[in-house]
């Protein structure tokens, strides 16, 4: 076995395995980094803290970014299959991670984008061995996808009703009461069915107002149907009719608690 491979081994067990001692303490020191790094990002967008340290966070800015670069291409080398890392979740949010500073001298303010990398947090799960929240989120995401036609078709429902009522109230009150086109009538009808009412439009008229009574009584029905969509779904899931497992070779989920191979490569689960 050549020098290479142990060092390789040693850096995966370090970067990426939460069950040693030295794994531990490096996703600890990288997730206080990673809220260092966040809260110099949030500080900089202040203006008076800018423009009195700016200086010092801009070089701070420059320093996490070094750090996390150096760890990226350390995950990259690390990893038998670089690529497949590269793609996944985690290999894009590092990514995402550095770019933006390298972007910014490019396009200046690109760097508020740093944010991006509180995702990186997500790795506390791993840490400290949350398991049960990570089955929980995965029973989550299989019902909101078993869930997404009928959402969708319930969207589509709405923007039909978006539409017709903007148009109508766009006859009613007419640019003499603010609603200018139908767009912008549409725009009304939205904020008042989500029942967020800005208040920045409303009708005058006896039968504008007949209307938004209308629209607002819809309002509260719309908005208990995609909860009570996704809430059947979920309840699936916990009775065991669907299995949060992912099949290990092409990463399919939504299979049977007592299913042995996968229900669509056909691999073994």
């Amino acid at each position: 076995m050549s020098s290479e491979q142990p060092l390789r081994a040693r850096l995966h067990e370090v970067i990426f395995e939460a069950d040693t001692t030295a794994g531990r303490t490096f996703d600890a020191i990288l997730l206080l980094m990673i809220l260092t790094s966040v809260t110099v990002v949030m500080l900089e967008s202040v203006p008076s803290v800018r423009d009195e340290h700016g200086w010092l966070l801009i070089r701070l800015e420059w320093l996490f970014t070094g750090l996390f670069t150096i760890e990226y291409l350390l995950r990259l080398y690390s990893v038998r299959a670089p690529r497949k890392y590269a793609t996944s979740f985690f290999g894009v949010v590092d990514l995402l991670a550095v770019l933006p500073t390298y972007v910014s001298l490019l396009i200046p303010g690109a760097q508020a984008l740093l944010v991006i990398r509180i995702f990186r947090l997500l790795r506390i799960f791993r840490i400290f061995k949350l398991a049960e929240y990570l089955n929980e989120s995965r029973a989550l995401w299989v019902a909101i996808k078993a869930s997404s036609r009928k959402i969708l078709i319930f969207l589509f429902a709405i923007l039909t009703i978006v539409v017709v009522m903007g148009a109508l109230i766009y006859v009613i009150e007419g640019p003499t009461h603010g609603f200018t086109s139908i767009p912008t009538s549409m725009y009304w009808a939205v904020v008042t069915v989500t029942t967020v009412g800005y208040g920045d439009l409303a009708p005058a008229t006896a039968v504008g107002k007949f209307l938004a009574v209308i629209l607002m009584l819809m309002g509260y029905g719309i908005i208990a149907v995609p909860t009570g969509i996704v809430s059947a779904e979920v309840v699936k899931v916990v009775r065991g009719q669907i299995s949060t497992q992912a099949c290990p070779h092409c990463g399919a989920e939504g299979h049977q608690y007592d299913a042995v191979h996968c229900r669509k490569c056909g691999e073994r689960l």
